[in-house]
């Protein structure tokens, strides 16, 4: 392969990566290995023929596909229909999801062309290569591959993470760092799709959500849930079928589209699930059940809802038309949309904009994350103690800030490389320093001035790209986190949100009640709301009531 020549020219036992996609925004994850004379693809989340356009050739001598998301394996037929003597590998729950991704095609049409592999057993791939997969969390089946080659002199090693979790789910236990310690690979390719944030307990987000909807139900209110095919729908289902909040709950739970397929693909699988998901199944169905509240059943579109008993929750696939859901059924609607760096649907986009402004119809986001945060991600790394690092599967910013930390910085050599990149990883007991890391961290000054307290940032701050979307109005969110003071940044719709069902309160200093408050916008120069669209219920430090003279 051509972008291996020059490196395999001098030394046929260097490693190195070329990232054809290293999910990037929303372009998949697809990534070249070279070890010794052996070329391995992990992951095909291309779309189109894109990597079938550059190649004349089989691109790679075997395939890992590390699960059945779109992103890492939507491009897996294409390239088995091309080349079908390239072997495909993965666990066997993946093996039997991927049909997830090309549901335009009937079942008949697509081949199994997948060969699964079992955990934690070594796989002789080729004369010097082995293959072991170890669960990697995130969604049933998916996979951390671990690769071996022997030379006469040593063994190189390197590790894979694929997208992966070390907290325990609803119906897949997470990544076990101990099963992984002592494996001292010496290159390790992790995502960072969430960079250095740091997360509440997966059973607080688990609580947050249900608190929520409950809510929603209590105020006689429908929930609309948008979801990926595979894995977060299904999180939902299991807790809304076994929380405490929901158990008997005379509560109709509809499922739609592609998200019901998936539920039926993961009945077939029940034997491969853990432990407490076979049990719960054996005591009620993990799916489909009319009889204990609250009952879930299939929807056949968004007009069967229209005869449904209300309030329901409601699980559709994420790029469907959500409008169609709510005017089928009577009553208000709550469409909750779950946060991630790689939104797949943006609260600022127009179908959203137009839904969250519409009558009877609010949107709001929750937490339930699929990924590690940068604590666990670190803490994996630390553990692995790998020579290179490789962070892909991620915005640019947020894995500049993984490969901007002290920590790692000192003690691993770091790559964050673009798509199309190749990163050569030379092994050897020299550590090579890695380039100066970009600024992430500022110091300030910190004021008290009677009922007030100032924070002063250098300017330099506002060179970021996020710093845009943090100073959109003004104003910010402070929290405790342990003993760190965090601020967020709100947003113009955040402040609108708020205030939607609120109501104007007299003799309150309130935008409602500002001399400069016109038409919902302010009109004062000297507040940082100024010509915004703003909340009557919001409030800003130059208010003036509406009787103070000029």
């Amino acid at each position: 392969m051509s972008q291996f020549r020059r490196a395999s020219s001098n030394n046929r036992e260097l490693l190195a990566c070329f990232p054809h996609a290293v999910g990037h925004g929303e372009e998949g994850i697809c990534l070249l290995v070279k070890m010794g004379p052996h070329r391995i693809l992990l992951d095909c989340g291309l779309t189109g023929s894109k990597l079938l356009q550059a190649e004349d050739k089989p691109p790679a001598e075997l395939v890992f596909c590390t699960h059945a998301h779109s992103d890492h394996a939507r491009g897996l037929l294409a390239l088995h229909e091309a080349f079908p003597e390239i072997p495909i590998y993965a666990s066997e729950v993946t093996s039997k999801l991927l049909s997830l991704n090309w549901l335009e095609r009937s079942p008949e049409e697509i081949p199994q062309f997948c060969q699964p592999l079992p955990w934690r057993q070594p796989i002789q791939l080729a004369e010097d290569l082995t293959g072991e997969l170890f669960p990697a969390g995130h969604i049933p089946g998916a996979a951390c591959i671990f690769l071996t080659y022997k030379t006469p002199k040593r063994s190189y090693k390197l590790l894979y993470t694929g997208d992966f979790s070390v907290s325990n789910f609803q119906l897949v236990e997470g990544l076990s760092i101990e099963s992984l310690r002592g494996l001292a690979p010496d290159v390790l390719i992790i995502e960072g799709s969430y960079g250095t944030a740091r997360h509440p307990h997966r059973r607080q987000q688990e609580k947050y959500l249900m608190e929520r909807i409950r809510e929603a139900i209590a105020k006689d209110t429908s929930v609309l849930l948008p979801v990926p095919t595979l894995g977060l729908g299904q999180e939902i289902l299991k807790l809304l079928r076994s929380h405490h909040q929901f158990t008997g709950r005379d509560l109709d739970i509809w499922v739609d589209g592609s998200v019901a397929k998936a539920c039926d693909i993961y009945l077939e699988l029940l034997p491969q699930f853990p432990a407490s998901v076979q049990n719960f199944a054996k005591h009620q169905p993990l799916f489909w059940d009319e009889r204990i509240c609250p009952r879930m059943r299939k929807l056949n579109g968004a007009s069967s809802l229209a005869h449904a008993p209300s309030p329901c929750i409601v699980l559709v696939d994420r790029t469907v038309d959500l409008q169609q859901y709510c005017d089928s059924g009577s009553g208000s609607w709550l469409i909750l949309i779950p946060q991630h760096p790689r939104v797949f649907l943006s609260l600022d986009s127009d179908p959203l904009l137009t839904l969250s402004n519409s009558e009877g119809i609010s949107v709001e986001t929750y937490l339930l994350a699929e990924h590690s945060d940068g604590r666990n991600t670190t803490q994996l790394i630390h553990n692995i103690r790998p020579q290179h690092v490789i962070f892909v599967h991620g915005s640019p910013i947020y894995l500049g800030d993984l490969t901007s930390l002290e920590e790692l910085q000192n003690r691993y050599q770091l790559h964050s490389p673009a798509a199309g990149t190749l990163v050569e990883l030379p092994i050897g007991d020299k550590f090579i320093q890695p380039a100066e890391p970009r600024q992430t961290s500022y110091e300030g000054e910190l004021n008290e001035v009677g009922t007030f307290i100032s924070v002063t940032l250098p300017d330099i701050i506002t060179s970021d790209p996020r710093w845009n979307n943090f100073a959109d109005t003004g104003l910010v969110e402070a929290r405790w986190q342990g003993e760190e003071l965090v601020l967020r940044g709100l947003s113009q719709r955040e402040l609108l949100a708020s205030g939607s069902e609120a109501k104007r309160i007299g003799d309150v200093d309130c935008c409602g009640n500002c001399r400069y408050y016109k038409n919902q916008h302010c009109l004062n120069p000297a507040s940082p709301l100024y010509e915004f669209k703003v909340t009557p219920e919001g409030y800003c430090p130059v208010f003036e009531p509406l009787d103070s003279k000029e």
